[in-house]
């Protein structure tokens, strides 16, 4: 059996075992799922994108894609949480595994079973991924010495994080398009709340705002420019993954929704219910998505397989593609879960049946928002106006 088809076991018995039984409460409490976290530590699914060089499983985009997707049906928020870890592991094997620290840091990410978190908001900054106030401030007493201080509006489970990955300014002389990626471990920062996470969805994530001091070494940033890690991993990424989160939501809806209509019929053998008709066109629909995203993920884990990718992925056509996956994805999952609960009824609205899909309705809505999709629409509308499709 293949490193992907152990994984994809491991993560389906994690998300049975652990994800589900615990997600009422994790949402109810806006907890962090531990229960799952723990589980998918001991399965060593932390260490899935680290390449197999470096003791990790070496993944593919499409394998933790579904990954993604198997956790979601059972808790949107761990697998969310799985999500956001294994963008940031990607960015460093993508674009740092040559160098000294990042390549022991892998092997110990595989090893350990590390949890990487990410703070790349910031306030001030409107929402805008590529711009930053902080800054690595070079620290006179020491030869390779920084400090680095960030007051982040969001850092989604940053108090149960091992490490950070932080998006800053290359200096304090730095314009705010001028930006690093920069690791920061556990023993040299400190973080600060300033906010509370009680959220309509994805209430597991623990997203409030921080302050964050830290400091390190020169040794810790990413070799490549944070602009061109983003066109090339981050989003594609994150794009990706969140899609894969977002097709477990919707799957686990339609599958409520079909067991729902079955329910119905065996009531009365011999006729067909009247939601069968939209349970049908919700299947479609769940059909659209999954090929939406899954197809996506293929041609990006294709593309980055072969040389002069990188340019490709730093196009406007090719930045246009990921938008376009980002806001059907996430347009589809809350249309998918509305029509699951209208097939549902009364018994998709109560929260003590079988059927509830509150919980999927409010994670849904979380879609739109991650990154906003009248951001990016504005985006694609001035991309369209400069860009010749080929």
């Amino acid at each position: 059996m293949s490193h992907f088809h152990k994984a994809l076991d491991a993560a389906r018995q994690v998300g049975v075992e652990h994800a589900g039984p615990h997600a009422a409460a994790v949402d109810k409490d806006a907890r962090f799922p531990r229960e799952a976290i723990e589980a998918l530590q001991k399965a060593r699914l932390l260490g899935a994108s680290v390449p197999e060089a470096f003791g990790g499983l070496g993944l593919t985009l499409p394998e933790l894609a579904l990954l993604c997707q198997a956790l979601g049906q059972h808790c949107a928020s761990a697998a969310m949480v799985f999500a956001m870890h294994h963008i940031q592991v990607a960015c460093i094997a993508r674009h740092a595994a040559e160098v000294p620290f990042f390549r022991a840091y892998l092997g110990e990410i595989a090893e350990k079973q590390l949890l990487i978190a990410s703070v790349t908001s910031e306030v001030g900054v409107g929402g805008d991924l590529r711009s930053s106030i902080a800054a690595i401030v070079p620290q006179p007493q020491t030869s390779d010495g920084f400090i680095l201080e960030k007051n982040a509006t969001t850092i989604s489970y940053g108090a149960y994080a091992d490490d950070l990955l932080v998006t800053c300014r290359s200096g304090p002389d730095a314009v705010a398009g001028d930006q690093v990626l920069v690791l920061v471990r556990k023993a040299d920062y400190t973080l600060e709340r300033t906010g509370v996470w009680d959220t309509l969805g994805m209430r597991g994530t623990c997203s409030p705002g921080f302050k964050l001091i830290a400091r390190g070494k020169t040794s810790q940033i990413l070799p490549l420019g944070f602009p061109d890690i983003a066109s090339r991993t981050m989003v594609p990424y994150s794009h990706i993954l969140w899609g894969g989160t977002w097709l477990g939501i919707a799957t686990d809806a339609v599958a409520r929704a079909r067991a729902y209509v079955r329910g119905e019929a065996r009531k009365k053998p011999g006729t067909m219910p009247p939601m069968a008709l939209r349970a049908a066109e919700a299947s479609t629909q769940l059909h659209t998505m999954r090929s939406t995203v899954l197809e996506s993920a293929r041609e990006v884990a294709e593309l980055h397989a072969v040389a002069g990718a990188d340019e490709v992925m730093a196009t406007v056509g090719w930045a246009l593609r990921l938008n376009h996956v980002k806001i059907a994805a996430s347009t589809l999952v809350a249309q998918i879960v509305t029509d699951a609960l209208h097939i549902c009824g009364i018994a998709g609205y109560r929260q003590d049946t079988p059927y509830s899909l509150g919980r999927h309705l409010r994670d849904a809505h979380s879609a739109a928002l991650m990154i906003g999709n009248d951001r990016i629409h504005a985006t694609n509308a001035a991309f369209l106006c400069v860009h010749k499709e080929e």
